[in-house]
């Protein structure tokens, strides 16, 4: 009669794929055995089990998601965290940064721009990446997004967005940022696409000058409706995200509009309009905070805070 070892060594013959060569060959066989037997069980049943394809979404090609950007999908204006990241990496100076902080608050918030001042904004808006090839800043966007913009996404409106993905909708961001950023941002959260500020390039560098105008108030509805015809969607079946009055055209243009951290003229404008209010905020809502508008909406949007952050750390003298 063979002994442990051997009796083992035999039972690996008859299932040859269950190896129990381990085994110490001082057990008994009727461990060895019983064990084998349990392998083999276990082996057999997940073999037999029927594994169910994965779930396929039924895409429904005439509903979409529109999500703005800024105090919408993240915390604070996506161009500032893009601006701090080049002037870290010696693209321009702080104080350039600072100048770049107030003017893009201005142009967010006041809704009552001159002609001189929409000048301004549009000539000086992508001024800080003229002559820069388009790879070499959509490289930086790229570290810059992992770098200060991931950790600023609200896990509230990022579910919202999934629900529409989910539901087999597409979802675009909508958005004044540049659209290399803008595309970014959707890429990382496994969006559709990106309607941004679109720059001109020539020979594969930015000039610092804009396509038309910045993609903001009626831009963005004007995006939106040409975006719907080109793919065919119903807007009556679309859904708008904002938390900016600014972003009232857009919101009016779809079926259903949301209110999302919105300032006080937009939750006004929604309450009234009996639109849904999402607020992912914490502490105070910044509807409340009772300081003059331009620099409510620039603390809101992480500009200011962001700037004197930077200032602190670098000793600047603004």
């Amino acid at each position: 009669m063979p002994d442990a070892t051997s009796w083992i060594e035999c039972r690996e013959v008859v299932v040859p794929r269950l190896s129990v060569r381990g085994r110490r060959v001082g057990r008994s066989v009727v461990q060895a055995d019983e064990e084998t037997r349990a392998h083999v069980a276990g082996a057999a049943s997940a073999a037999a089990a029927e594994v169910a394809a994965p779930p396929v979404v039924q895409p429904d090609l005439t509903a979409a998601a529109f999500f703005d950007v800024d105090n919408t999908m993240m915390m604070g204006a996506s161009l500032f965290w893009f601006a701090r990241g080049l002037a870290a990496r010696k693209y321009f100076s702080s104080r350039d940064l600072y100048r770049f902080i107030w003017q893009q608050a201005k142009f967010r918030i006041a809704g009552n721009e001159s002609a001189d001042d929409m000048h301004t904004i549009r000539e000086n808006a992508l001024a800080f990446v003229a002559g820069r090839e388009v790879s070499e800043i959509s490289q930086a966007g790229e570290e810059i997004y992992d770098e200060l913009m991931a950790d600023r996404i609200w896990s509230g409106t990022r579910v919202l967005a999934q629900k529409h993905l989910d539901a087999g909708q597409r979802v675009w961001l909508v958005t004044a940022t540049p659209v290399e950023l803008a595309s970014i941002i959707a890429q990382r959260l496994g969006l559709t696409g990106t309607l941004g500020t679109v720059a001109e390039v020539v020979d594969a560098r930015y000039t610092g000058r804009l396509v038309g105008e910045m993609m903001h108030g009626p831009a963005k509805a004007e995006a939106v409706l040409a975006l719907a015809e080109r793919e065919g969607l119903d807007l009556s079946r679309c859904t708008a995200y904002s938390d900016s009055a600014n972003d009232l055209p857009m919101l009016s243009l779809c079926g259903t509009a949301v209110a999302v951290n919105p300032d006080t003229e937009l939750r006004a404008a929604a309450k009234a309009r009996g639109w849904t209010i999402r607020d992912f905020r914490t502490g105070r809502k910044a509807a409340k905070i009772g300081v003059p508008t331009v620099a409510a909406a620039a603390l809101s949007g992480g500009l200011v805070g962001g700037a004197l952050a930077l200032r602190r750390r670098n000793k600047l003298p603004w």
